[in-house]
């Protein structure tokens, strides 16, 4: 049965369909960990001594971010064959708009499923934002920096990507627990601040992001090539960006602010050491680790076949539906979950960090359960929207 709504706009490329789908599908994993794991971590490759298994859990789910916005950016840079420059800053203009008011309103919001601000926070309204946000603004700048042609902004984002480390000897770090920081700071470091009664928290610093998605503006001239010559650059591009991956963190002196070591527990925690680099902000290191083996994956990606193919295409043509989605039915679970292990369900409307810390939720391997069956529930949603959008033009489907 071929489970792939038909799509025939030429912008359109099951590769990147695909590989958004499988991204997404990945990030749904890492945010079962968050809501639903025995004792839990927003980011457990912070700690020391973690299990295998849950570091790659983690590590795995890095590569979610980068792509989704590179592919963002690729995916604008398609539509310059059908679309004015003047069109395309409109769009990317009003879409950003919209993905920061998402981020902030709804999203947010599934979080916590507090509108009304949470206890731990001193009953502020909590303002998260991540990869949406990141998205929206670096889509908003995109809007203005697309007049400059993909060249321009390949070798913008080239130079973000590449330089912005430069940055962290002189860019102030907030402590965590530090609530008056000028947000201006979030631009480059993670933060967060309080603002009356919100409370804002910057995981995702926009400098660096928008860096990826100029790269990923950029790079949409390769996938204009013929699809023979288009896979072999890509796994050409991939290859490199991997090696460079492992010559920049094998000499460790710049690109990732933390260093790796030979560990005494041996070759596999040498190894976990060395894949550990930092995601807030998206370090270097981490953008090649994660960008060159997806580059390698897409220019393999366009002869995948068959239904695994066909379900992750359909999830990645109604990707925003599938993010926004499972942030609520994962949550909704867990409260789920809390209740039949005999908590007070009002102890989980709130974020997950604060959830109870003894006596609730699943090991590891229940999570990849959990995981499974959240996707499977939201595939009719995503397969629904995917139809729609191929059926159908209307502006507004250019926002879900």
């Amino acid at each position: 049965m071929d489970t792939t709504a038909s799509d025939q706009r030429s912008y359109r490329l099951p590769s990147i369909d695909i590989l958004r789908g499988l991204v997404i599908v990945i990030m749904a994993l890492d945010h079962c960990r968050d809501f639903l794991m025995v004792a839990s971590a927003q980011d457990p490759m912070a700690g020391n001594d973690i299990p295998p298994g849950l570091f790659f859990t983690r590590w795995i789910t890095h590569f979610c971010a980068p792509v989704f916005v590179f592919l963002a950016g690729t995916s604008a840079g398609l539509m310059t064959s059908r679309r004015t420059p003047r069109e395309i800053g409109r769009l990317l203009f009003t879409r950003g708009l919209w993905l920061v008011f998402v981020e902030a309103l709804i999203v947010s919001n599934g979080w916590t499923f507090s509108p009304g601000g949470i206890e731990p926070l001193g009953g502020r309204y909590l303002v998260v934002l991540q990869v949406i946000w990141a998205l929206g603004a670096s889509m908003i700048v995109l809007g203005a920096a697309q007049f400059l042609g993909r060249g321009a902004c390949l070798g913008l984002g080239a130079v973000i990507v590449l330089g912005h480390n430069l940055l962290d000897p002189v860019w102030p770090h907030v402590a965590r627990d530090s609530l008056d920081a000028p947000l201006w700071i979030g631009l480059h470091s993670r933060m967060q601040a309080a603002f009356g009664p919100v409370f804002v928290n910057v995981a995702y610093p926009v400098l660096p992001w928008t860096g990826v998605m100029l790269l990923g503006f950029g790079a949409s001239l390769l996938f204009e090539r013929p699809p023979p010559e288009r896979s072999r650059l890509l796994l050409r591009v991939g290859v490199a960006v991997t090696l460079a991956f492992l010559l920049v963190r094998g000499i460790d002196a710049y690109g990732e602010p933390h260093a790796w070591h030979w560990q005494p527990g041996g070759i596999l925690d040498t190894v976990m050491s060395f894949l550990n680099t930092t995601k807030y902000p998206p370090s270097l290191d981490y953008l090649l680790m994660t960008l060159g083996p997806a580059a390698i994956f897409l220019s393999f990606a366009e002869r995948m076949r068959g239904a695994v193919a066909g379900v992750l295409s359909t999830i990645g043509r109604a990707p925003f539906a599938f993010y926004v989605a499972h942030i609520y039915l994962i949550h909704l679970v867990s409260i789920g979950l809390g209740a039949a292990q005999g908590f007070d369900p009002a102890k989980f409307l709130t974020l997950f960090v604060f959830y109870p810390k003894e006596g609730y939720g699943v090991p590891l391997a229940g999570v990849y359960v959990f995981w499974v069956l959240v996707v499977a529930a939201l595939y009719p949603l995503s397969a629904a929207v995917a139809r729609l959008k191929a059926r159908r033009r209307d502006w507004w489907l250019g926002y879900l």
